[in-house]
């Protein structure tokens, strides 16, 4: 539900600012009216300040493509309110169940995400990744949640840019949907760390604050709504995301929606890692 109800609200917004703009969301949802609580009608000056870099500055609406993931992250959401509604239904929790039950619910809350990315001539040129429970953890009084964003030519925005360390290689992949295909592509990377979490948009996170070098998912799990906010966000700041062949993905609004050759993306040395990825794994992935 609240997925569904997130991407109502989201496309719901833009449409009725953009009508033209392609708007393509995760979730299949009916043609039926929304709800006027749902609709979004503030706009940011802090933003609007900025100037757009000059090749986007002729846009029209019709040629520019939104791709929707309303809630990335969607398993760790889920055992997230499972933890957290055995906690609170339990009649006299145990001290040490209750303190496990509550850092595990934060954990897998930081893994969620909110992805809008737009993309031009098959490229992704913008990219939003919300946090809707960063800081859930700081408890009542905190500000809660975090937006990033950034867009080619102009910058990256709402995080501290940080590299991984230079003299290690920390990959990050897939927390609960892994192969041998996966595994064997993350071992040939030769990780000195392995870092597994939820959400595409999450592993982008990972990379763009340093806790990771590389996000390396050998599957075709992934979608154009995970990929294309993330990507553009990390182009932003000099990150590069491709295939596993070192091909970009197009996000014009006749593609397939599945990334089937997997998903590299890095911060930084994006040839090494493509250099390092098993022919086995190519021809288990085939071509996109």
């Amino acid at each position: 539900m609240a997925d569904r109800l997130a991407q109502q609200s989201i496309c719901a917004s833009l449409s009725r600012r953009f009508p033209k703009v392609t708007i393509i969301g995760e979730e299949e949802l009916p043609a039926e009216e929304v709800q006027a609580d749902l609709i979004e009608n503030g706009q940011s000056e802090e933003i609007l300040k900025k100037s757009c870099p000059e090749e986007y500055k002729a846009l029209k609406e019709e040629e520019l493509v939104v791709w929707v993931d309303p809630l990335d992250g969607t398993k760790e959401y889920t055992e997230a309110s499972r933890c957290l509604h055995l906690r609170a239904a339990a009649p006299t929790p145990h001290k040490g169940s209750d303190t496990s039950q509550t850092h595990t619910a934060l954990w897998l809350l930081d893994n969620v995400t909110v992805l809008i990315g737009i993309a031009y001539g098959g490229r992704a040129i913008a990219g939003v990744i919300n946090q809707p429970f960063y800081n859930y953890q700081l408890g009542a009084g905190a500000t809660l949640g975090r937006t990033m964003w950034g867009m080619p030519g102009l910058g990256a925005f709402g995080f501290q840019l940080q590299e991984a360390p230079g003299d290690k290689r920390i990959v990050t992949t897939t927390r609960s949907h892994s192969n041998k295909v996966v595994m064997d592509c993350v071992d040939a990377m030769e990780p000195h760390e392995v870092v597994r979490v939820g959400g595409a948009g999450n592993k982008i996170i990972q990379l763009v604050e340093g806790k990771a070098s590389a996000y390396v998912f050998a599957s075709p799990g992934c979608k154009k709504w995970d990929t294309c906010a993330p990507e553009a966000l990390l182009h932003a700041v000099g990150g590069k995301l491709t295939d596993m062949y070192g091909n970009p993905y197009r996000y014009d609004a006749d593609v397939k929606h599945m990334n089937s050759a997997g998903v590299l993306a890095t911060l930084r040395n994006h040839e090494y890692y493509i250099s390092r990825v098993p022919q086995s794994v190519l021809q288990a992935l085939g071509s996109d």
